[in-house]
């Protein structure tokens, strides 16, 4: 009786595999799903910045740019010096992870939903960059030019002292600016 059982198992098992399988080789075009897409449309939405600069556009950006584009677009979410809010803080130390830091307890008390940075919690500047591409400001996201988000990529890490006050960013320079999140970062992308 087992036996028996067992084997109609079986032949169910396999009939459902055979027919799955039948189901799943029929094309997109037998279905009527979806529609192919050409290589420029496919383009136009592969913006994705990857941490080690691929896909950077062209152009460039300077510091002082920057601090002239973040005051007219960025102060009003996130205050003149990047550390007022409301919205997330810009510029600072490690907050939560540095305990080291002698001014951390005064700094919770003055902005407590404040603490991390990103400066001090992003770990590649090219996701820095392809964030503020994507989704600032956050009114109306993605009017920046490229020029523009390189120059405020450039301001944010001037301010948070990673580069000079006369740096320029470009999609040489950027993948090459070293983040102090990056040591407690696991990197998951798969090589080049």
């Amino acid at each position: 009786m087992f036996k028996w059982l067992l084997r109609v198992l079986r032949a169910i098992c396999l009939g459902a595999l055979l027919g799955f399988s039948a189901l799943h080789a029929q094309t997109a075009a037998e279905i009527g799903l979806g529609l192919a897409l050409e290589s420029a449309e496919i383009a136009r939405y592969s913006i994705t910045v990857f941490p080690d600069g691929r896909n950077l556009p062209p152009g460039q950006g300077s510091v002082l740019q920057g601090a002239q584009l973040y005051q007219e677009k960025c102060a009003v979410c996130h205050g003149a010096k990047g550390i007022e809010g409301p919205a997330a803080r810009l510029v600072g130390s490690d907050g939560f992870f540095s305990w080291r830091d002698p001014l951390r307890p005064l700094r919770i008390a003055k902005y407590p939903l404040l603490v991390l940075s990103v400066g001090a919690s992003w770990p590649y500047a090219t996701t820095l960059f392809d964030y503020i591409r994507r989704a600032m400001p956050r009114q109306t996201p993605k009017t920046l030019s490229d020029d523009e988000v390189y120059a405020l990529t450039a301001y944010l890490l001037q301010r948070n002292g990673l580069v000079d006050a006369d740096a320029v960013m470009d999609q040489q320079l950027l993948p090459q600016v070293v983040m102090p999140g990056l040591a407690r970062t696991v990197n998951a992308w798969p090589p080049s």
